[in-house]
């Protein structure tokens, strides 16, 4: 099985070009979307760091049980999520590969999550971002509109709320997470777009030097990277896979 973990302020609409671009040679596929990100958040949940972690290894031992070890993929957060689950249960995970978000230990966090992490701040800045603001964001960043379009509809009181809750838990989350990087699977690989204005490349290079995975580096790619280079990471996965 092959788990598919979307970031902030993505759905799992954000994997449609790459599931495309993958067809048959994806084979069983599960691509869940985090609580209060299009889903609703279950009682008791505090949208924490660690929280969503302890979700993601919910759903790796589900799917481990019924089908065997599972290859995992992530995005910005959703890759956060990927390696941290990945180091708390190596034994589940055949392979793994993230894209444009890393606990490394050396990096900081960047202004939009400074934002998030401020009391006041936050909520004053996504009580301003409106759906059709977000949708510009993402097509300015390489997301079809189509997609940005998708996913903004999904951008409510839940989400705005889910994200400020998880961005407030993690203030130190490289540092935290970073320790256990030891127990992470050595099947792994990082795929990065060069120009991410969140996410410095030095970062991945720092990571993988440490780890000793490969690191894949697109030019003239943002963020999005898996999005905007969708045919080209999907040639990796498949490789990595094999």
């Amino acid at each position: 099985m092959k788990i598919f973990v979307h970031g902030v302020p993505d759905t799992p609409a954000m994997w449609e070009p790459l599931l495309g671009e993958l067809g048959k040679d994806a084979g069983e596929t599960l691509c869940p979307a985090l609580p209060g990100f299009s889903v609703p958040v279950p009682d008791g949940f505090d949208c924490t760091k660690e929280a969503y972690a302890g979700w993601l290894v919910g759903i790796i031992e589900t799917e481990h049980a019924r089908h065997g070890e599972v290859d995992l993929v992530g995005h910005d957060w959703g890759a956060l999520l990927v390696v941290r689950a990945a180091c708390l249960r190596p034994d589940l995970v055949r392979s793994w590969a993230v894209s444009n978000a890393l606990p490394e230990q050396d990096y900081k966090w960047h202004r939009t999550a400074r934002i998030f992490q401020t009391p006041l701040l936050g909520e004053l800045f996504m009580a301003l971002t409106s759906r059709k603001r977000l949708t510009e964001a993402f097509v300015q960043s390489g997301v079809p509109r189509e997609i940005g379009e998708i996913e903004a509809r999904h951008w409510d009181r839940s989400m705005k709320s889910s994200i400020l809750k998880l961005y407030r838990s993690a203030k130190h989350v490289a540092s935290e997470w970073a320790k256990d990087l030891d127990r992470l699977p050595d099947r792994g690989m990082v795929f990065w777009g060069d120009d991410d204005p969140f996410v410095p490349v030095e970062t991945a290079e720092r990571f993988c030097q440490h780890t000793g995975v490969p690191l894949h580096r697109c030019g003239n790619t943002g963020h999005w990277s898996v999005v905007e280079r969708a045919g080209k990471f999907a040639d990796l996965l498949r490789s990595h896979w094999a």
